[in-house]
């Protein structure tokens, strides 16, 4: 499907729900312009068929199209030479990695308490192996000092996890100064790119993180998609999750021989219609292009911060200026619950935010937030005038305490 060269202005009219609603929860899920659906629905109208699968001329679109999903979404991270396999989501592809490495007792995996519970829960369920978990602790802004990283990675600490952005605090990890002391430790790196790579230029080559994990429902594509993305000297060392379908070249009473590339590790008959859409919203985000919507946002979370820190009773939680961060904003009303918050916003201005802990326990309590904070997220079809919309509406809210 034809993409034009847009502008950011002109995109809002790509989505339907802008139109009559305020939407400001893109860290949980972001909006699907109708480029995206078009491409899913051409799919399944106009060449439906299973991929790798036989010789008529459908399915021979179909396969062509789902390795040009592939290949676009490896561009779009400068992820050539690597392994690109679509997953259900960023959740799907760190359980892929914590389940498919051949853990020994005394392994160490390195993370931190800004995580998202799927960046936690399989390195977690490791201790059951006799894995050790070391838990890094960054500043009450989330701000993390690299010397943290270089005293906790150690000689037998086999993997290293961290998000590139936190998606409560929006701050921006220095993930290529942790790379570098990971190579030369000789420990794997993950990175949960869920809130990075859709808001700003990932290159995982040069970065030289051996994994990146990232969602496709968070940059305009599908639910249902997301990416493992693997460096080419690593995806040997990864048993697969799934077996079976596509995921081998010979099989005899005996045992099988798998096969090699993405089909590896995609065991089934994929999301097709999803991989296609989510080529398309790559494709949809290269034309605007990240440097002009990383600018954009910058302006929204500037006015968002400055507005905030002028309400009494309001607090902002994670860094109050742009260094380092994106327009992922949590913040909190002294005595107000943030479900009540995000109900008020809802209600007086039809403003959608998200509310409690944001999938992140651990760092909740750390931050003493027992209630969690009230998290607007914005994105490419966010405007300046809804940004004025909403710290007026907070400050009304405020006026209640």
């Amino acid at each position: 499907m034809w993409l034009k060269i847009m502008k950011i202005e002109d995109c809002i009219a790509d989505f339907q729900i802008p139109q009559y609603l305020h939407y400001m929860d893109s860290a949980a899920t972001s909006l699907i312009p109708e480029q995206v659906i078009a491409s899913m629905n051409e799919y399944d109208r106009q060449y439906r068929a299973n991929v790798g699968r036989g010789m008529h001329r459908l399915t021979r679109v179909a396969t062509q199209r789902y390795q040009d999903a592939h290949d676009s979404i490896s561009d779009f991270i400068g992820g050539k030479g690597g392994i690109t396999v679509y997953t259900k989501n960023t959740t799907e592809a760190i359980n892929m990695v914590a389940a498919g490495l051949d853990w020994q007792p005394g392994d160490r995996i390195v993370t931190t308490i800004v995580e998202h519970h799927s960046n936690l829960l399989p390195w977690f369920r490791l201790r059951q192996k006799g894995v050790d978990i070391t838990v890094v602790y960054p500043g009450e802004d989330g701000i993390f000092e690299i010397a943290a990283f270089d005293e906790a990675i150690t000689a037998n600490t086999r993997l290293v996890a961290v998000s590139h952005v936190s998606n409560v605090l929006g701050t921006v990890q220095p993930v290529k100064e942790i790379a570098a002391i990971c190579k030369e430790r000789g420990a794997y790196f993950l990175i949960d790119g869920a809130q990075s790579v859709p808001h700003f230029s990932v290159d995982a080559q040069q970065i030289e993180c051996d994994f990146l994990c990232f969602s496709g429902h968070k940059m305009l594509g599908p639910t249902g998609t997301g990416v493992l993305w693997m460096r080419d000297t690593v995806d040997a060392v990864i048993s697969p999750l799934i077996i079976g379908g596509g995921t081998v070249d010979d099989v005899t009473t005996d045992g099988y021989i798998l096969t090699s590339g993405y089909q590896r590790f995609e065991g089934g008959t994929p999301n097709i219609s999803g991989a296609i859409g989510l080529a398309l919203a790559v494709k949809y985000l290269e034309n605007l292009g990240m440097d002009t919507i990383c600018r954009h946002e910058h302006k929204l979370t500037e006015r968002l911060l400055a507005g905030l820190a002028e309400i009494d009773h309001v607090k902002i939680h994670g860094p109050e200026n742009l260094k380092n961060r994106i327009g992922v904003v949590s913040f909190t009303i002294d005595k107000i619950h943030p479900h009540e918050i995000a109900f008020l916003l809802d209600e007086k201005a039809a403003i959608l935010v998200r509310s409690g802990d944001h999938c992140c326990i651990p760092l909740m309590k750390y931050l003493g937030l027992e209630h969690g904070t009230v998290r607007a997220s914005l994105y490419l079809y966010n405007t300046l005038e809804e940004i004025d919309l909403l710290i007026e509406t907070i400050e009304e809210i405020a006026r209640m305490v």
